[in-house]
């Protein structure tokens, strides 16, 4: 990738990143309901599903270039489901009788696993900013690096935020669950439509 497409390969990150997504909604709901301290166990998660999404798409972009295409529609199936059930609990969890589970390590790494937000943009990137440059799977790794950077960064920030603003939302749990419920079904029928 030649250095003046950096800050375009930046500005996207970053825009990318800090939007409501399914693993930014989710981070910040865990860490409202359940605290800093169980939900890094579930950002930990986030994390390694992020690194192993980042370096599959690599793989994918180095070993079939753009012919990849045909089967992303798939995975966005899957992630609109697990993203409609991550509606789901998330809206239950605002009622008084809900079962209310801690997140785990497993439910972060398959909400980053299946975040077709962000595979597509992943391959996007490497397809924008590394292929039209070289073929060498070593050149898309600098880019997953700026990625990494970005996208567990942005899910830390969210599940930050949700625990600065737990005293103020927490009179309000029903609601806020309800209103995070509907951004992820928002994201699914987005997902869903859109791409």
């Amino acid at each position: 990738m030649p250095l003046n497409q950096l800050p375009a390969l930046l500005l996207a990150i970053l825009a990318a990143a800090y939007t409501p997504g399914p693993a930014n909604l989710y981070a910040m709901s865990c860490s409202i309901q359940h605290g800093i301290r169980h939900s890094m166990t579930m950002w930990f998660g986030l994390l390694c599903g992020f690194i192993t999404g980042a370096l599959i798409t690599a793989a994918i972009a180095h070993a079939a270039g753009i012919a990849f295409a045909a089967y992303i529609p798939y995975v966005k199936y899957v992630a609109v489901a697990y993203i409609l059930y991550l509606a789901w609990k998330t809206y239950r969890a605002g009622l008084p009788d809900s079962e209310n589970t801690r997140p785990t390590f497993l439910s972060g790494f398959i909400v980053q696993l299946t975040n077709a937000k962000i595979l597509l943009f992943d391959l996007s990137c490497y397809s924008l900013f590394v292929l039209p440059y070289s073929n060498r799977f070593i050149d898309l790794l600098p880019v997953a690096a700026w990625l990494f950077l970005a996208g567990p960064g942005a899910n830390l920030v969210w599940l930050l935020a949700g625990h600065a603003l737990k005293p103020l939302l927490t009179s309000h749990l029903k609601a806020v669950s309800t209103v995070m419920a509907l951004a992820l079904v928002a994201c699914s029928v987005y997902l869903f439509v859109a791409h």
